[in-house]
């Protein structure tokens, strides 16, 4: 599919330098964070989170989609194409899975130096109910060619980026495609797709991090070699430089976080408690593994203590914990961190990338208790 060029000239961000050294944010990370909501945490305490409250990033605009009038195209390296209308997309065969998804950019504001693009701290994550149809049959009614190796998944969402006029995309090997659990999905915790979460259709891909589930879903074509747009090879990747190429981002991380607990100062988000039992609570995720761990340490890091663990709220979601302090008065820095069932542990410092991508990092808390 051709993209045209564009010669538009867009004035420096920042400083020009493309990265933030200060926790200063510039006007244009503001405007990203305003565009683009996060669940605020104490959201964690829901098990599905509500459609309202899960975290949203939109790449470029919502698009205005005419629902009689769209048809998904499923094309290519294929026998049959297809154009399917919505109506004949809900007659297939229904699945509706609990998912976590994240941002593959949740924590990038906490790096030093950082990138300028949306400035996540911790909050772009959340759990919905997904309904949609496997997409693996869909393909197989398609009919795919024996020299398939990718699928490439278009949004009708369209922006510029790397000085190019494109529409988001991206795409899956065949392999990853074809698994049961992706879904073509159209509604969202028993509701059709709201505009700005990919109605009418959207791609949801378990475990992937989020840039992974294209909403707005437009074209699916089968390609015989590896696709190489922007969205794949320019940005989502691990790399150390602009000029790095680094690996891709895929598979969320393991990760835990926790329930602020007390109450806030309206300004800092400084949380103030009484002394006595409190109960610490949060949620934990490994992306596709389980959670076989999560340990929680109320002075800094120094010691480590076994949380309870709920049992997951389903085997592509995250799981609830929790942990009973005798809080006393002072100052402390509470801590999290969970282990993946392979045996991965959340890391205590950040595992610094140019983009900004998968920063896990243990979450601090800092707590007054009077």
């Amino acid at each position: 599919m051709e993209r045209n060029r564009t010669e538009t000239q867009f004035p420096a961000v920042g400083d020009g330098s493309g990265f933030a050294h200060t926790d200063s944010f510039y006007k244009e990370e503001l405007q990203l964070a305003l565009r683009n909501r996060g669940m605020p945490l104490e959201g964690l305490r829901y098990p599905i989170t509500p459609a309202g409250m899960h975290y949203l990033l939109i790449h470029y605009d919502i698009p205005e989609v005419n629902p009689g009038a769209w048809r998904l195209k499923i094309a290519g390296r294929v026998s049959r194409p297809l154009a399917l209308a919505l109506d004949e997309i809900r007659k297939r065969p229904a699945r509706t899975l609990a998912v976590t998804l994240e941002c593959a950019g949740n924590g990038r504001a906490l790096f030093a130096p950082r990138r300028i693009s949306q400035p996540w701290f911790l909050e772009a994550v959340g759990t919905a109910e997904w309904t949609g149809t496997p997409l693996c049959a869909l393909l197989e009614e398609a009919g795919l060619g024996r020299e398939v190796a990718e699928i490439v998944f278009t949004g009708l969402d369209q922006g510029i980026e790397g000085s190019e006029v494109q529409y988001y995309q991206r795409s899956l090997s065949l392999s990853e495609a074809m698994r049961e659990e992706v879904l073509l999905a159209y509604a969202m915790n028993g509701e059709p797709l709201p505009p700005q979460h990919g109605f009418p259709l959207r791609l949801l891909v378990p475990g992937w991090y989020g840039m992974t589930s294209v909403k707005w879903l437009d074209r699916i074509e089968a390609v015989a070699e590896p696709f190489q747009g922007f969205q794949m090879l320019r940005t989502y990747r691990y790399a150390r430089s602009a000029d790095d190429l680094g690996e891709p981002v895929t598979l969320i991380r393991v990760r835990a976080l926790m329930i602020p607990p007390g109450i806030p100062d309206f300004l800092t988000r400084a949380r103030v408690l009484e002394a006595g039992p409190v109960t610490l609570a949060g949620r934990a995720w490994a992306g596709r593994l389980g959670v076989s761990r999560v340990e929680v340490s109320v002075n800094a890091g120094v010691t480590w203590s076994d949380a309870e663990l709920a049992e997951p709220v389903s085997a592509h979601a995250w799981r609830g914990w929790s942990f009973r302090w005798n809080a006393s008065p002072g100052r402390h820095t509470l801590c999290a961190r969970a282990t993946d069932s392979e045996g991965g542990v959340q890391p205590r410092e950040e595992q610094w990338n140019f983009g900004g991508y998968g920063n896990n990092m243990v979450q601090q808390v800092d707590v007054i208790v009077e």
